[in-house]
């Protein structure tokens, strides 16, 4: 018989949450669990979740125990693996990380440039707080950290935790090889063995091969260029709405800038920042539409559920995003060597990159731990771009583990979304007087 696992969500009073978890429950058979915890330090917010999720798991297997608690003692005890979402501030705060920046005509995105960094100073003590709860209640747990901006947070979890079991991951790379393998006419994105290689948010593939050796990654590019990700024939797709879909669209104009390899639709950021803050409502950001849409589809789902006292006719989904957590649970827990794209030190896996930047690359996971892939040497154009984002990334790390103000502001005039320093100034100027209690402080 296999062996139950325990499991603590943090930052369970997410939107997230109740996917999760039915994500979770679908894979019972991959990762049996005894025990499903939610914690947040926001009981109120919690609570418009608890109740849904704690029905959901009693319909489907009574014998998992099920708590949800603010208390981090009771959270952390006894648990087996931590799978960590935080979002310090909630969507108010990220509101003011897009705003602030597009008053000054600079893109206003929550995990890249300005906003990004904004949020990153926050992110940094909420995710350490919870690595310590770990490591006090439960040492041999592990943290399966997607906590955004995941660059900088994993930054600082190598300077500061270095021998902590964290594993930082993202869900966006899955999502973009989810889009590809339909463009490739793939049933599924694991039925492609991928070569990637960059840092959250900002990379690009290099190769997909079907299962017998057969490369694709030629014929993903000249779809790109006519048409970015999006279908060749006009269908009902996936993107939830019409903002995934322009990103989609606009995958075209990233892979025109290097048409050798596949690039992360975040690079449209980056490459185009000009472009993007001018098409981006100052007044109506990606949070609003996320507190208009998503929040209240979720929230007003679970409180029907929680009147029905069932959730039987639930229209909360699995989402894809969800699975990664099971497959990178499951790889630690079984041994299974999944290979998985994780946020790791490169320590030499890019031969002509920094040891010490936190790269996004292939690894083999198993009980313990993971294994880089090699990558090898990268173009010029590629290496240019992620020096430059990683300097950003550890200047942000400096500012806060400093109380930096200048080491701040020239991680805002690095970056390649803020013109000049001069602008760098005033967005830091203001970031500063939003963040106050978030952020350290800033001499």
């Amino acid at each position: 018989m296999k062996k139950k696992f325990s499991i603590v969500i943090a930052g369970g009073g997410s939107t997230y949450t109740p996917e999760i978890i039915l994500m979770l429950l679908d894979n019972l058979d991959k990762l049996p669990l005894r025990a499903i915890k939610l914690y947040d330090n926001d009981g109120e917010r919690q609570n418009k979740v608890a109740k849904a999720c704690e029905i959901i798991v009693k319909e489907k297997d009574p014998s998992i125990e099920y708590l949800a608690t603010t208390d981090p003692k009771l959270a952390y005890t006894d648990v087996d693996f931590c799978l960590a979402h935080i979002r310090v501030g909630k969507l108010a705060m990220r509101r003011l990380d897009e705003k602030i920046p597009l008053k000054y005509g600079v893109v206003g995105q929550e995990t890249c440039g300005p906003g990004g960094i904004a949020y990153g100073m926050r992110s940094i003590a909420g995710v350490l707080e919870n690595i310590d709860y770990m490591e006090k209640y439960s040492p041999d747990c592990w943290m399966l950290n997607y906590s955004n901006p995941a660059a900088i947070v994993a930054e600082a979890c190598r300077r500061l935790r270095p021998n902590s079991r964290v594993i930082n991951i993202c869900d966006m790379p899955i999502g973009m090889e989810q889009t590809i393998a339909k463009i490739l006419g793939f049933q599924n994105r694991k039925e492609m063995d991928i070569r990637y290689f960059g840092l959250n948010h900002f990379g690009w593939w290099t190769s997909i091969k079907d299962k017998d050796g057969n490369e694709y990654i030629d014929k993903l590019i000249e779809h790109q260029l006519t048409y970015g990700n999006c279908p060749a024939v006009s269908v009902d797709t996936d993107l939830t709405d019409q903002s995934w879909h322009e990103t989609a669209k606009r995958v075209k104009d990233l892979v025109a800038v290097d048409p050798t390899m596949a690039p992360s639709s975040y690079l449209q950021y980056y490459l185009y920042p000009d472009e993007m803050a001018a098409h981006m409502d100052p007044n109506y950001t990606r949070a609003d539409q996320v507190i208009d849409g998503r929040e209240k589809r979720v929230f007003g789902e679970c409180a029907k559920i929680e009147a029905a006292g069932t959730a039987k006719d639930t229209e909360l989904k699995i989402g894809i995003h969800a699975l990664f957590i099971v497959d990178l649970a499951t790889a630690l827990a079984f041994n299974t060597h999944e290979r998985m794209l994780l946020i790791v030190e490169n320590n030499g896996a890019i031969e002509n990159f920094p040891s010490d930047a936190m790269v996004e690359i292939p690894c083999i996971v198993g009980k313990d731990g993971y294994e880089p892939l090699s990558i090898g040497k990268i173009p010029t154009f590629q290496k240019g771009l992620m020096e430059e984002q990683v300097a950003v990334e550890k200047l942000t790390v400096d500012a806060w583990m400093e109380g930096s103000y200048h080491k701040l502001w020239q991680a805002l005039t690095l970056s390649k979304t803020v013109p000049g320093a001069g602008v760098a100034k005033k967005i830091l100027d203001d970031l500063i007087e939003a963040n106050k209690g978030y952020w350290p402080e800033l001499k």
